[in-house]
């Protein structure tokens, strides 16, 4: 079985920080692309940040560039987000995905985990 797990999530004011964790079993992790998506209420899914297998080539939205880092640990089958200077426009869920490529569509992402809860107050 899959499974995808999500951390880190929490409450904070505009320009704190927080640090994210996804933790995969179930799969060859090395073998994927590892993605972060966020999703606001009411709003569709959208790209954040992807990350390589070997963790060499990283993509960021252009709306959380210099500001969030991804990067990954494959011997802990782990992938991070670290996120600073958040706005309030970063609320949302942040679920993490896996892809056989770096895509930028949602549906490009094979497997999702259940998210965690990013609420940044002004």
């Amino acid at each position: 079985q899959v499974q995808l797990v999500e951390s880190g999530g929490g409450l904070v004011q505009a320009g704190g920080s927080l640090r994210l964790s996804c933790t995969a079993s179930g799969l060859a992790f090395s073998v994927y692309h590892m993605g972060w998506f966020r999703q606001a209420p009411g709003k569709e899914r959208e790209f954040a940040t992807s990350i390589s297998g070997n963790g060499f080539g990283t993509y960021y939205a252009d709306s959380v560039k210099g500001r969030f880092t991804i990067s990954r640990d494959n011997a802990k089958n782990t992938v991070y987000l670290r996120m600073i200077n958040l706005k309030p426009e970063d609320t949302a869920i942040y679920y993490c995905g896996a892809a056989f490529s770096i895509g930028t569509q949602s549906n490009e992402y094979r497997y999702w985990g259940q998210g965690t809860q990013v609420t940044v107050s002004s």
